[in-house]
């Protein structure tokens, strides 16, 4: 008994930290490098609470997803290649306060509302900035 254990244990415990570091990139919505159709599927297989808009927009392109509260705006802005280059979140205080305690948990602090997200060597900057109305939440590559 103890070396079937002993022989599957390891396993196990590899497929399950594999499936939180991966969990921890789906938490914190870093799609940077993602082209247009990985981040729709991303979008309808772990964000079902999200609505994609259409957008007609000729100065960007980027997609825009709402939820069904109307307390989170995500935007993806894009390349001219469908590449995602920034993304840009848009929420009220109680989103905002959540993913502070998120983004806390997930990335190294820089500053007061600021965090650095180290993903296949490269650094993206996480900034929340406090508007008069919501909180606005970038991710881009750091420069």
């Amino acid at each position: 008994m103890w070396l079937k254990f002993h022989r599957v244990f390891p396993m196990k415990v590899i497929l399950l930290l594999s499936l939180f570091s991966f969990s921890c990139l789906l938490s914190g919505q870093n799609l940077i490098g993602f082209k247009d159709f990985e981040i729709r599927r991303f979008m309808k297989e772990n964000k079902g609470d999200m609505n994609i808009n259409k957008v007609n927009n000729y100065s960007f392109n980027y997609l825009k997803y709402t939820d069904n509260s109307d307390s989170q705006t995500l935007l993806f802005f894009l390349t001219t290649d469908s590449v995602c280059r920034s993304i840009r979140i848009i929420c009220d205080s109680i989103v905002k306060t959540e993913k502070v305690k998120e983004y806390n948990s997930l990335y190294k602090k820089k500053g007061e509302n600021i965090w650095v997200d180290t993903r296949n060597g490269k650094d993206y900057l996480i900034e929340i900035r406090d508007e008069q109305w919501c909180s606005v939440i970038t991710i881009e590559p750091f420069k």
